[in-house]
């Protein structure tokens, strides 16, 4: 496939793409371009082995060189230096079993009670497991110090009918196990097999050790994904979760600049950006026939570009809309309906399996420091308030964090702490996926994800981390190791 910019594109780029599908998969770009300092017409070739994120963040970062493209935030020559101070305790930092491939991602704990009521409670933990064979490892421990493997949700040969599996196409996410009346519930995400929409199932069993049976379909779809479940002492149960449109406003903005390449410049100030988009927005032809989360990695750094500024740029586009037709404000009013990332809830019927009543909109981005999106959330009950933990920004730098919001009841509305509440320190980066559960002494404990510094990405390991917490009327503070 050869792709070219058109007439009126300020810059310009000619780029051939051959792909060899097969056991390696590989493909190669072959980019006709200007160069930056030289300000001649050069040609460079590039080629993707595994076509896996550190393959597309090498990949932008020699584009960057050539070409004057930005520079993907991974691969900066000046690493943003968190100065954020919390002394996170590293809980797992490596894989308790070689069947486990990713870590302990969006790590869901909760306290279990023994059935014969004579032993101490013991503590589950889930944890994402991206497109590996087996999914959604099941660790527990006694004391949230010492952890066993236990087994897998699904191990292999055994995932819902209905989901997606296959390498760099399933996506196994953010697993919640949690006891409903004399039943253990795991809700989770995976992709439908014909669809490719993240969608949001359950699986069943009466023993948190599993086996687990997986409904034949799934309780919601429609690209959602992080499902949390908060059971009130009535017995009474809600889903949360977050529908994820930051998967889909960079598709529809790609597109609306590739059938206006002329609005770049008015939207974007910085030539990096300016030249990033370009570049992106030629592709788009191709770029749209990969599965969702390769189409996700190859536009990383034109997300990067946005969410630098993001509100910003929603009010830039904004401005943009005034001016122009109405085809052209309907396209834009479309983009900045999908630039919000809304959490809800609903109440779950008595089996689990199904949504009743009317969902409640819960929070949704418009924090500057939350950027693109709000995600990862986990509700806990204190004294008399409801405090929302949930992450936001991006997951795969260092500017992804936590945050907190608080509440009256359980559907809100909720007020936010107006900074986060948890960052990147020098010593883990990108916080997140946060869970609350109260230790053997009473107090407690939020659990979730980190990385080492300079390894955050798709597929990468993520360390089990814990830090105290206290809660107070209007915010929630670090407490003591």
């Amino acid at each position: 496939m050869e792709l070219t910019s058109p007439d009126s594109a300020h810059y310009s780029f000619t780029i051939l793409i051959r792909e060899e599908l097969g056991v390696n998969n590989i493909f190669t770009l072959t980019v006709t371009g200007t160069d930056p300092q030289t300000k001649q017409v050069k040609t460079c070739y590039y080629q993707l082995k595994e076509r896996n994120h550190t393959d597309y963040l090498n990949l932008f970062e020699k584009l960057a060189l050539d070409f004057g493209l930005r520079t993907p935030q991974n691969r900066q020559l000046v690493q943003t230096n968190p100065q954020f101070k919390a002394t996170y305790r590293e809980v797992l930092s490596k894989n308790l079993n070689p069947q486990i491939l990713y870590g302990y991602g969006d790590p869901a704990v909760i306290r279990v009670k023994q059935q014969t009521g004579a032993e101490e409670p013991l503590y589950y933990l889930l944890s994402t497991s991206n497109d590996a064979p087996h999914a959604f490892p099941i660790i527990r421990s006694r004391n949230l110090q010492d952890w066993e493997f236990v087994g897998f949700v699904f191990p292999e040969n055994r995932k819902p009918a209905w989901a997606a599996n296959d390498k760099m196409v399933s996506d196994y996410w953010a697993p919640e196990m949690h006891q409903i009346n004399d039943n253990f519930h795991v809700y989770f995400v995976a992709r439908d097999k014909d669809t490719r929409e993240l969608c949001i199932g359950v699986a069943k069993s009466t023993h948190p050790d599993g086996p687990f049976l997986a409904d034949e379909e799934p309780i919601l779809k429609g690209n959602v994904i992080d499902p949390h479940v908060f059971v009130q002492d009535n017995g009474l149960a809600y889903l949360f979760w977050k529908e994820d449109n930051n998967d889909v406003w960079p598709g529809k903005l790609i597109q609306f600049l590739f059938e206006n390449p002329t609005f770049i410049r008015d939207l974007f100030e910085e030539e990096e950006n300016q030249i990033t988009t370009s570049f992106i927005v030629i592709l788009w032809p191709w770029v749209q026939t990969l599965e969702p989360m390769e189409r996700f990695l190859f536009n990383q750094v034109f997300i990067e570009a946005i969410i630098s500024r993001y509100l910003l740029f929603y009010d830039r586009l904004t401005e943009l809309k005034n001016t122009q037709t109405q085809p052209v404000q309907q396209a834009i009013s479309v983009i900045q309906r999908y630039m919000k990332t809304p959490m809800y809830a609903q109440q779950l019927s008595a089996d689990g399996s199904s949504l009743i009543g009317e969902r409640t909109k819960i929070i949704e981005n418009d924090l500057a420091w939350e950027a693109h999106l709000v995600e990862g959330m986990w509700v806990t009950h204190h004294q008399n308030k409801f405090y929302l933990f949930y992450a936001g920004n991006d997951f795969s730098t260092d500017q992804y964090g936590i945050g907190v919001a608080i509440a009256d009841s359980l559907l809100g509305p909720y007020r936010k702490m107006p900074q986060p509440f948890l960052q990147s320190t020098a010593e883990w980066w990108a916080p997140g996926h946060p869970s609350v559960v109260v230790d053997p002494n009473g107090k407690p404990q939020l659990f979730l994800h980190g990385y080492f510094p300079g390894k955050a990405g798709y597929k990468q390991f993520r360390a089990l981390l814990s830090i105290p917490i206290l809660f107070k009327e209007d915010r929630v503070v670090l407490g003591k190791i």
